[in-house]
């Protein structure tokens, strides 16, 4: 690295940026060998569906607990046993020898990624307080971005070359190393007023995430008049209840909602969360598409992917740098815009038949540019709105809001895809309604075009099904982005009185008590 940072931050910062690329390829390097997963395993499309998401849902619900539990035992104690359970985590993955095993082992490798995802910027708040800080959350952000830009080529590349459990594999050795380099090179740091934890909370949050994320996924398929549904929607609807009231009562939440009110702060978690209501998730699906309807091979589709994920690798340093100008006011709403303005040329060009990789070309281009616009700016924007003492909970709710948000869109978009394509094969009167259309829209989903042939449904309907269905995708990518664009303007770019302005920058810089910093939050509307 540069000059300015010292050689014990280099090594944390390599730590930092190792999980990190571990982290991005888990995400979107298995949804390329989904179709491999489909035939070896065997698996459906629901128990695909879980392989991609069972890790972004233990992430997203573990979350917040382990930001508490790092600002209670040590961010650095987190970060190290969180890598080495991912590490055993990633070797089951590799040996699973069925659907069901390989969603339990993806549920620990998410629980333990939570883990080192919360700790990440916490390591980076605390150890680059102001020399290096611009360029070490640029560098978290390029090789965050380098691992989910790649990990669709690597995923393929891996199927092609070896086999698909090396996927996983490749991590063990990977996280060994991100250890090592934790233990020589992270200051261990936690909140010294984090004295007990919020259990309650922590249950009741990881119980709501966990059964909204159930519902989507589950629900067509277990039917509306089904006991089990109406259950599974009461208990998650008491639990988020319950969190909500239980985080606006106890003495030290894990979750504050009264840190809203700090406007920056409340900004940058919507662009968070944007990101993931369009972008992160349609990196699953893209891969289908393009195998299923364009007849791309793992690899071949892996290297288009490039271009919708390479911009993410490029742009974040000109965001930091446009961040410093303009404010975050302007950054976020401005990328989250550019993310929906190229889901709208997505779409146009699914929908309009001339489908290749140049037609997808400018959308790709454009909304990977928009989120290199957006990535890390958010994050610089959210811990830097809050005191130091309070890294841990900025952090974790700032990826809470992120894996959140990813777990359901991708929950969503592989409903409006499973969606469209059945309303395709009804309009075509190719199939049974009341027998098959569920069945054969699923695998046609899951990118099993040929297989639809033995429902009688050819393969030139099957890929229209699937092209109609991510458009459907395509569309609400389009819709979510600009809405959370909206907002995120609304509330970044309000005017703010100059005495308001120094409540909120002296909440940030000073290190304040809890309840000085409460209060202080509670006086700036």
């Amino acid at each position: 690295m540069t000059a300015d940072i010292s050689s014990g931050n280099r090594i944390a910062l390599i730590a930092v940026c190792l999980s990190a690329l571990m982290l991005g390829l888990e995400i979107t390097s298995v949804p390329s060998i989904l179709p491999t997963l489909e035939t070896v395993l065997p698996a459906d499309f629901r128990q695909l569906q879980w392989i991609a998401n069972a890790y972004t849902i233990a992430m997203c619900a573990a979350l917040m607990a382990m930001g508490a539990l790092a600002d209670r035992f040590g961010r650095k104690r987190v970060f190290v046993w969180g890598t080495l359970v991912f590490a055993i985590a990633s070797l089951l993955c590799g040996l699973a020898n069925s659907a069901p095993l390989l969603v339990a082992a993806r549920l620990l490798q998410g629980l333990s990624a939570a883990a080192m995802l919360a700790c990440q910027v916490a390591v980076l708040s605390h150890q680059f307080r102001d020399v290096g800080r611009s360029k070490a959350f640029g560098a978290w952000g390029i090789v965050f971005g380098i691992g989910l830009g790649f990990g669709p080529i690597v995923g393929g590349a891996i199927v092609a070359l070896v086999s698909w459990e090396w996927v996983f594999l490749i991590h063990v050795g990977l996280a060994m190393v991100t250890a090592l380099c934790a233990a020589r090179g992270v200051v261990e740091s936690r909140d010294p007023s984090a004295r007990r934890l919020d259990y309650a909370g922590m249950t009741t949050l990881s119980v709501a995430v966990f059964g909204i994320v159930y519902l989507i996924t589950q629900g067509r398929p277990l039917g509306s008049d089904t006991p089990l549904l109406w259950t599974v929607l009461a208990i998650a609807i008491i639990s988020l209840a319950f969190f909500i009231v239980i985080e606006m009562r106890v003495k030290r939440p894990m979750f504050d909602f009264s840190v809203f009110r700090v406007r920056r702060f409340s900004g940058a978690l919507l662009g968070s969360s944007g990101m993931n209501f369009s972008f992160w998730p349609f990196v699953i699906y893209l891969p289908i598409y393009l195998q299923g309807v364009l007849g791309y091979s793992p690899t071949a589709a892996g290297l288009t992917v490039l271009a919708y994920t390479l911009p993410t690798i490029f742009v974040p340093p000109y965001a930091e740098r446009l961040l410093h100008r303009r404010g975050p006011g302007t950054v976020i709403p401005l990328g989250l815009f550019t993310i929906g303005f190229g889901f709208v040329l997505l779409h146009v060009a699914i929908i309009s038949g001339h489908m290749s990789w140049l037609t997808l070309l400018p959308g790709c281009l454009l909304a990977g540019i928009g989120l290199g616009l957006t990535n890390t700016p958010v994050t610089n924007t959210a811990t830097a709105a809050l005191p130091a003492e309070r890294s841990g909970m900025a952090s974790g709710m700032d990826m809470s809001a992120r894996m959140i948000s990813l777990a359901i869109n991708i929950a969503i978009m592989g409903l409006l895809l499973s969606g469209g394509v059945a309303a395709h094969l009804t309009n075509a009167a190719l199939v049974d309604p009341s027998k098959t259309i569920a069945a054969v829209a699923d695998m046609i989903a899951a990118g099993n075009v040929a297989g639809a042939s033995n429902f009688g449904v050819p393969l030139k309907v099957a890929r229209e099904a699937l092209s109609q269905g991510i458009g459907w995708v395509t569309l609400y990518g389009a819709i979510a982005a600009w809405l959370m664009s909206a907002l995120s303007l609304t509330i970044l770019r309000a005017k703010t009185s100059r005495h308001r302005e120094r409540i909120v920058q002296s909440a940030a810089d000073a290190p304040a008590s809890e309840g000085s910093f409460t209060g202080e939050c509670h006086s700036i509307l």
